[in-house]
């Protein structure tokens, strides 16, 4: 208990730009005590850019990595982790990110954010294997006894920017990718918005873009609807055998489940 009290104060005289180290009960005193108190604080302020960096990187991208530093000093502030592993933090930064007075002139980073943290839990997700078994249950059962599942992580974000195109054009280099922020622009100017899946391929996490049945699709069965629902909700466009064969190849599905009613 003791020693939590302790952190807990610790965190506090980080968090403080006034605090003194004398109420820490530190074994260091005075000057050295301050400078000591400094270097926690940058070494952790450190930690925190890099951190933020690492899951957000095309936010950081789009606002350059000195406005990013201070972004990231700015959250740690406001939204200190909790666990020792900072690969776990960030998760209001999106919404923080939104809520930012100075960052209202770009209102698509929150989304961007927001498709990079889920790209990030997405890398961090359980590894899960295809139930192929339970693929029978589809010919044998009736559609509104039947949910099907995805893999662990899986998520789906709509957003009424191009953040799917945001996102490429920052994998891209050269002319390439000059051809592609024009592209970015030209949607942002239009407001075009994406809707998209993420999922993994091997170990990497990867951007699906869909179209609006997709995304219906998509959304239904996440919820854990029927089968029957989620096709209803789906609507006429869409194509639920294309769709199967895609999620198979791309590794979405993890399988079938039947309810007992």
């Amino acid at each position: 208990m003791n020693e939590a009290l302790r952190q807990q104060a610790l965190l506090a005289a980080l968090l403080a730009s006034d605090a003194s180290p004398a109420r820490l009960a530190l074994r260091e005193t005075g000057a050295r005590a301050v400078r000591g108190l400094e270097a926690y604080r940058a070494n952790a302020e450190a930690s925190a850019d890099r951190a933020l960096a690492s899951t957000f990187a095309t936010v950081q991208a789009m606002v350059g990595a000195d406005d990013f530093r201070h972004l990231a000093r700015e959250f740690w502030r406001a939204h200190p982790p909790q666990r020792g592993d900072l690969g776990e933090w960030g998760a209001e930064f999106p919404a923080w990110l939104g809520a930012h007075a100075a960052m209202a002139p770009w209102p698509w980073l929150a989304d961007s954010a927001r498709l990079d943290l889920a790209l990030h839990v997405k890398e961090r997700a359980a590894d899960a294997l295809l139930d192929a078994a339970s693929l029978a249950l589809l010919e044998s059962t009736d559609p509104a006894r039947l949910r099907l599942q995805l893999m662990p992580g899986t998520a789906l974000l709509r957003s009424a920017w191009p953040i799917a195109s945001i996102h490429a054009a920052h994998q891209l280099s050269g002319d390439t990718a000059e051809h592609a922020f024009e592209r970015v622009r030209a949607a942002i100017t239009e407001a075009r918005g994406d809707q998209v899946l993420i999922a993994r391929q091997g170990w990497r996490a990867v951007v699906h873009r869909l179209d609006l049945p997709g995304a219906a699709w998509a959304q239904a069965v996440l919820d854990g609807t029927s089968l029957s629902d989620a096709l209803a909700q789906a609507g006429e466009g869409f194509d639920f055998a294309a769709w199967l064969g895609t999620a198979l190849r791309e590794s979405w599905l993890k399988g079938v489940v039947a309810s007992n009613d």
